[in-house]
């Protein structure tokens, strides 16, 4: 039986958040508070149409006013295979969407669907239909996961019109799901942006050329999504402004003011965003809370109708200076909500303190480059609602009287303990170091990481509240002093360790370079100063390599930055922060060279080789920082396990590791080997997680 960790009695509301509660009109339909869940990427299509159920219906049960989609295509022309996509494309469809529309109205929020077509921003991989555009200007990205060879076709009048219907029959299907808020997506590079920007649009017809006519498809598509479904759904205009605000217009502030002027009055809400997912959903790293502000803070002097943004809200305190100050009517939601899906409940019971707030570190959005469904740092329970029955704030009550040691006080560690003590075990958490957090105690002290901390400052504050916890910080434990404390249960979360590895022409690494002022991430840590001219060579391909480089050069030493991906922090192209990863390394006098492989480092020259052509270079440098593999620190587990008849006569059942002491990866996955080990102490499951099917009520190839 679910056990409610947060009741949410004995608190009161804060009268100043009282605004956040106000019922919103939205056309025909009312919003009951101003939290409104944008539609974001879930990594959850068709094929998992009741894991998308419980995660949306469960934002709903956080109190989230609105609930959406995230993208919907309408037709097979809008294809993003292989990333994942949601479709509306025919009946069984419609009992898919259902599902979710029932999970979100089953606790009084609205449920809204964002209706998408791609243009030629898709490369329509599995339809093979030559994607459509206004001018037949095709999306060059640079992420091989985006690029594509067949190039967009020029949309003729029939095209237009087709377009227009699909959506129609679309918007439909969606009022037959259940759905209250049907968007037209006029945003993030996709076809009705498309027409919007001239870059995109040089049509010389009614759809091309002054603004008046470029924004036409928009109006059309509006009209077109009110006509299919009457009076009883809202429609919702989901536009990107960056790009137009930047325009200069003959009559206007700027092409964004012509725009919204000229649609002013067309839809019944307002959903104003960024053009690009690193400008949109920028990682905490480089923008603060509310930072779309300046670009979208004039919409709502335009238009009667209601406007909801995003900013990467966590604060009250800001959601509510943003209503006041005539910013938004409705307060946007993607990041924070998937972290803390019940963060309105907490606000309205008067307990922000208990928010766990996002980081902004855009695990979520890997997720979906991933093309798996949504992951997050904060909230291991994400995607897993329906796959492994976790719900964030309620817990199965143990039976059992087992004490649990869990040893190392990082974020596997402080995850442990806390589901596991929200289960009613007496839980002792031990550290040795003075300060408890692990290695993000270090890493959050680094240029941009501060935002993270609230991984710590959340466990700690929730651990230091319950009576079933006992916090040691400065205890070393050794075998001998485990076997004597008496603990039924042992878990080992000890971390793991940098090495000197080089890396191979293989892409594995491959010995060490232990020599003299070669150091690893761990040394900085400690404190060990190191001379320049210093080379960061990188290929753990995150964030570390680079922030470490800015850190360095910040305090005055020269540095260089190299690795053999061909970009800096490669992987945090999945994140939404290469491009300003690579800024902020030009910014501070930081060269990059990619695609190189560490060879030597003798007489303060570093010896490179180009890993495809082997073409050697050189570079002065008195220093070099590995930032490459690190292995477990297990040796505290390996000691205990080497003797179990020693661990059976001292009463322990079980001695686990999580963590990196496990496998060494992103604070993410810590955070889940902790939780995953923490839960499955009172519910141990006979699978993985339940495998959710597509539902197929009409056969394929059915005519519907």
């Amino acid at each position: 039986m679910f056990n409610s960790y947060f009741s949410f009695q004995g608190h009161t509301m804060n009268p100043h958040y009282e605004v956040l509660f106000d019922k919103v009109p939205i056309g025909p339909v009312v919003a009951p508070n101003r939290f409104y869940q944008v539609p974001h990427a879930s990594g959850m299509t068709e094929a998992n149409p009741r894991v998308r159920a419980a995660f949306r219906g469960l934002k709903a049960e956080g109190g989230w006013g609105v609930v959406s989609t995230g993208a919907v295509s309408i037709h097979p022309s809008s294809d993003d295979s292989p990333l994942p996509y949601a479709r509306l494309w025919d009946d069984n469809d419609i009992h898919a969407h259902a599902l979710s529309c029932d999970a979100i109205h089953q606790h009084g929020a609205l449920a809204a669907i964002e209706l998408w077509h791609g243009g030629a921003s898709v490369m329509n991989r599995s339809s093979r239909i030559a994607p459509y555009s206004p001018s037949g200007v095709g999306w060059a990205a640079t992420h091989v996961g985006f690029m594509g060879q067949l190039r967009p076709k020029i949309m003729d009048a029939t095209d237009i019109q087709d377009v227009l219907r699909w959506q129609g029959q679309a918007a439909i299907r969606a009022k037959k799901a259940g759905f209250d808020i049907i968007y037209v997506y006029a945003g993030m590079g996709y076809l009705p942006y498309q027409f919007l920007i001239s870059e995109y649009n040089r049509r010389d017809d009614a759809y091309g050329g002054s603004v008046a006519n470029r924004v036409r498809f928009v109006h059309e598509l509006i009209e077109a999504t009110r006509d299919a479904v009457g009076d009883s759904c809202a429609v919702a205009l989901r536009i990107s402004l960056e790009e137009l605000r930047a325009k200069s217009s003959n009559h206007f502030e700027s092409e964004a003011h012509e725009v919204v002027s000229l649609l002013s009055e067309a839809p019944d809400l307002w959903d104003v965003k960024m053009d690009s997912s690193p400008t949109d959903c920028s990682a905490s790293r480089f923008r603060p809370e509310g930072s779309h502000e300046s670009i979208i803070d004039f919409v709502k002097q335009i238009t009667d109708k209601p406007v909801v943004g995003v900013g990467r809200f966590t604060s009250p305190d800001t959601m509510t200076s943003q209503i006041n100050r005539g910013i938004l009517d409705l307060i946007g939601g993607a990041r924070a909500g998937i972290a803390d899906p019940f963060l309105p409940n907490k606000i309205k019971a008067g307990r922000e303190d208990e928010i766990r707030e996002c980081i902004g570190c855009n695990i979520c959005i890997s997720s979906w480059h991933d093309g798996v469904p949504v992951r997050c740092t904060q909230n291991a329970t994400a995607g897993e609602e329906w796959r492994k029955n976790w719900h964030p704030e309620k817990f199965n009550r143990t039976s059992s009287e087992d004490r649990l040691l869990i040893i190392g006080a990082g974020p596997a560690g402080l995850e442990a303990a806390l589901i596991a003590a929200k289960q009613g075990f007496q839980v002792t958490l031990s550290d040795q170091s003075k300060n408890m957090g692990g290695r993000l105690n270090f890493e959050t002290a680094l240029p941009g990481l501060s935002t993270w901390r609230r991984v710590i400052d959340y466990r700690l504050y929730a651990l230091k509240q319950m009576n079933n916890v006992d916090l040691y910080s400065n205890s070393e434990l050794s075998r001998d002093d485990i076997l004597e404390l008496g603990h039924e249960r042992v878990v080992i979360a000890t971390g793991a360790k940098w090495t000197k590895s080089l890396y191979s022409s293989l892409e594995i690494p491959v010995g060490e370079l232990n020599q003299p002022n070669v150091y690893t991430p761990d040394d900085i840590a400690a404190g060990i100063k190191i001379n320049g001219p210093v080379l960061v060579y990188d290929f753990d391909n995150y964030y570390l390599g680079g922030v470490l480089a800015e850190k360095l050069a910040a305090q005055g030493l020269s540095v260089s930055y190299a690795t053999p991906a061909g970009h800096a922090s490669a992987w945090t192209i999945m994140t939404n922060e290469q491009p300003f990863v690579h800024q902020n390394l030009e910014n501070a006098g930081i060269p990059v060279i990619t695609q190189v492989l560490l060879q030597s480092h003798e007489n303060d020259t570093i010896g490179l080789a180009n890993i495809f052509t082997e073409k050697l270079q050189q570079l002065a440098a008195k220093s070099v920082l590995i930032v490459g593999l690190r292995r477990p620190n297990d040796s505290l587990y390996q000691t205990l396990i080497s003797n179990p008849n020693a661990t059976l006569a001292a009463g322990i059942k079980s001695v686990d590791r999580i963590g990196d002491c496990l496998a060494p990866g992103a604070i993410v996955h810590a955070i889940y080997s902790g939780h995953d080990y923490a839960r499955n102490l009172v519910t141990t499951r006979s699978n993985l997680y339940l495998r959710d099917i597509p539902i197929a009520v009409n056969p394929p190839g059915a005519v519907i």
